[in-house]
């Protein structure tokens, strides 16, 4: 008789902190039979998931290391050494992977990680009127990302990642300075 149940136990993790690590994907179905798995990477490095030894999953405990990675774009296939099974591999179906911070190689100038823009307080360079806060960044496939910006008392704003548009980043201040293309916020 057959179940349907991970053949192993799996030790999960609760009440984790973060802090410490940046997402890099989030595993979205089993691919195969035999525990691997696929994710978006939730990067502008995807294929650097393809180098990684050890990831950590959101709801399991420790460093899981990593015995097979291959790109399959837009995707990366993963296997965890831990994971043998594809029932295993469906119970992770939504979570997220995590990378320590400190293991994140520089940047050049004026390049950032999502995580540290998002928060950020966004300000109009015209009015010097802060917009909204960045919530979220999404990858939008084309060639800029969107940044999506939540204002108080008003629909959110979808914001494009590009150099014309965004003009300064004072990570120190918490600021992103903005020059809004003409229309993009016109009241409706």
């Amino acid at each position: 008789m057959s179940s349907n149940k991970p053949t192993r136990s799996l030790t999960k993790m609760r009440n984790t902190d973060w802090s410490d690590f940046v997402a890099v994907g989030e595993i979205t179905a089993p691919h195969g039979i035999q525990g691997a798995f696929r994710v978006y990477p939730t990067t502008d490095f995807p294929k650097r998931l393809l180098r990684r030894k050890t990831v950590w999953v959101g709801s399991l405990s420790g460093p899981q290391k990593v015995i097979m990675a291959q790109s399959h774009p837009p995707l990366v296939i993963l296997k965890l050494e831990q994971i043998s099974t594809r029932e295993e591999a469906e119970t992770l179906r939504g979570e997220i992977l995590y990378v320590p911070k400190k293991s994140l190689p520089p940047l050049g100038s004026q390049e950032y990680y999502w995580f540290q823009l998002q928060g950020l307080r966004v300000q109009d360079h015209g009015t010097q009127e802060i917009i909204g806060t960045i919530d979220k960044i999404i990858r939008t496939g084309a060639n800029h990302d969107v940044f999506e910006v939540i204002r108080p008392g008003k629909p959110g704003l979808l914001i494009p990642a590009l150099k014309s548009v965004v003009l300064e980043v004072r990570l120190e201040e918490g600021i992103m300075v903005v020059q809004l293309p003409e229309g993009l916020d016109d009241p409706e």
